[in-house]
């Protein structure tokens, strides 16, 4: 690792002596999927003491040539904590080409679809690189694989290069057309701009919503636009995100690189505000998030009052509701509305048995099946209707057990909420389940990428309509995938960049049948090192346990007998 106290010493030697370099230049952070999925992001390789990309086309004839050099120059210095990776800057070039290409080459290739971070490092030409320092942010150096970019590494090592270093590069041209054209004709804040807001940010950043600023008119987004540049190429905003090239969802939140462009150039060329009269995002209107989206529910659950004190930590709350109907029932559709929103911080409910036991549906780390109806988070405000044919059983008798999880923020209060439950008038082809796979697991203090893995066999045929991903703040990566019994593999979910905050079930656009005898995987990655920014103590060993904290390793799986 760098050096504080000599790297210090070079600082107040620079000051002393009246030099007048400049710092190196700022970048920012940003964040790229490569050819396998792979989730890379630059702050998260502030454990290595740089980062070296390079500009990859694979249609350059000069391609392979500087593949091999590049390839040569990174087994002499990875052992010294510098990283490598290839950065595809052909929006041409197919995945599944630069995936065999990684393997061929045993360098990560990411995929900058949108050319938006070849556009911030500035790559003109094919075989440039970009030197980076991920603690700083930092670009080290931009040019040609040659002497200057060892002095670079040399510097960087010895405690710190002090300026960024620019050599001219030659080869391949790379071209930017979208960027081109957006220099020539800037996207228009109201016709191109509010659109985009509109459909994919102001239903949270609003008046009221869960977001942490509106995005109400063009003032505030003007004002928010580095924030908004800045979660838009590390990947944070829109939540939600899967990888795109694994399974297809209907709820997942995917900005397309059209859009993503349209933002970023608008931003970079100062967010100007146009010409039209009226700015459509004060325009905007939203549904009352108190009301019932899909009309007056058949049957309203009443959560009793609970209160919250100001301070402290919360034990989860395990309540049972009883319920009225004197025969079977089946719903189609729930809707949640929180009591208070900024306390509540998840809710599972499940339909038990009169005597059963209910448990908290997270406390146990088998492979089990219940009948849950749904969960609430923050940011959940719409209502969610089950696949079509198929819903969840109320049995006569039966009650419904709900899991509260309170955080305090300060202020006493009280939560009252309420379910709306919409049911079917003629009972469904399909009763829908819900699979807990999880395992036990112990991860080590400082862990970086400390692997966890679950699994189940299905012994009846069934189908897979929606999958969930459950970890804390160690949470780095989880994916879901099926052996069939005839030896098939089949990828159904990947969350690359795992959060906290944002893993609703995915509802997936195609159900997938699961033969008798399938083996379903849930695997994942755990980050309890001091890097992963939202680990509240890497010094300490981590188990399962209920709190934030704590850890959990559960995949959900959504699923109904199969025909």
């Amino acid at each position: 690792m760098r050096n504080p106290i000599r790297h210090g010493l070079i600082l107040l030697a620079f000051v002393a002596s009246g030099a007048t370099n400049a710092l190196p230049d700022r970048v920012g952070d940003f964040a790229l999927l490569d050819s396998s999925g792979e989730f890379h992001q630059l702050s998260r390789y502030r454990q290595q003491q740089a980062m070296v990309l390079m500009a990859y086309d694979a249609s350059c004839a000069a391609s392979a040539e500087q593949v091999a050099a590049f390839k040569q120059t990174a087994g002499q210095w990875q052992e010294q904590g510098i990283t490598f990776a290839l950065i595809n800057v052909s929006p041409e070039i197919e995945h599944a080409a630069l995936q065999a290409d990684a393997v061929e080459f045993g360098l990560p290739v990411l995929l900058d679809d949108g050319q938006l971070v070849a556009e911030t490092l500035e790559f003109a030409a094919v075989g440039e690189l970009a030197i980076l320092d991920p603690e700083r942010l930092t670009l080290l150096y931009r040019g040609p694989l040659n002497g200057a970019a060892a002095e670079t590494l040399t510097a960087e090592l010895a405690g710190g290069a002090e300026e960024t270093v620019i050599s001219p590069a030659s080869g391949c041209e790379i071209a930017y057309p979208v960027q081109e054209t957006h220099l020539a004709q800037v996207p228009d804040y109201a016709e191109e701009v509010a659109p985009i807001i509109a459909e994919q940010c102001a239903s949270c950043h609003r008046e009221g919503g869960i977001g942490p600023f509106a995005m109400d008119s063009h003032l505030m987004l003007q004002g928010w636009s580095p924030m908004i540049r800045e979660v838009l190429l590390t990947k944070r905003m829109p939540p939600m995100q899967v990888d795109p090239n694994i399974g297809h969802f209907d709820n997942a939140s995917y900005m397309s690189e059209a859009d993503m462009q349209t933002l970023v150039h608008w931003i970079d060329a100062g967010a100007p505000r146009g010409a039209a009269a009226v700015d459509p995002l004060t325009e905007l209107e939203f549904q009352d998030r108190r009301s019932w989206q899909l009309g007056e529910p058949d049957y309203i659950v009443k959560a009793p009052s609970l209160e919250v004190p100001a301070t402290g930590v919360l034990d989860y709350i395990n309540v049972d509701v009883e319920l009225p109907f004197e025969e079977d029932k089946w719903v189609q559709s729930v809707q949640f509305i929180a009591g208070d929103e900024s306390v509540l911080h998840h809710l599972l409910t499940y339909v038990t048995a009169p005597a059963e036991n209910f448990d908290g549906g997270e406390a146990d780390t088998r492979s089990i099946a219940r009948r849950f109806l749904e969960g609430y988070a923050p940011g959940k405000v719409d209502a969610m209707t089950f696949p079509e044919n198929t819903g969840v059983l109320i049995p006569k008798g039966h009650k419904l057990s709900m899991q509260f999880h309170f955080t305090t923020n300060g202020r006493a209060t009280v939560d009252e909420t309420v379910l709306g439950l919409y049911m079917y008038d003629e009972p469904p082809a399909h009763e829908n389940f819900t699979r807990s796979v999880a395992s036990n697991f112990r991860i080590p203090a400082h862990a970086q990428n400390h692997e966890v893995a679950a699994k189940y066999t299905f012994d009846e045929n069934v189908v897979v309509t929606g999958l969930r991903a459950h970890m804390h703040f160690r949470g780095k990566d989880m994916q879901f995938n099926v052996q069939y019994p005839d030896g098939r593999s089949q990828d159904l979910l990947s969350v690359p960049n795992y959060s906290y905050a944002w893993q609703p079930t995915y509802q997936l656009s195609e159900p997938v049948m699961l033969p008798a005898g399938t083996q379903v995987n849930v695997t994942g990655t755990f980050d309890n090192s001091q890097y992963n920014p939202a680990n509240p103590d890497p010094s300490q060993d981590i188990t399962f346990g209920l709190q934030s904290w704590d850890e959990m390793f559960i995949g959900y799986w959504t699923y109904h007998a199969a025909e």
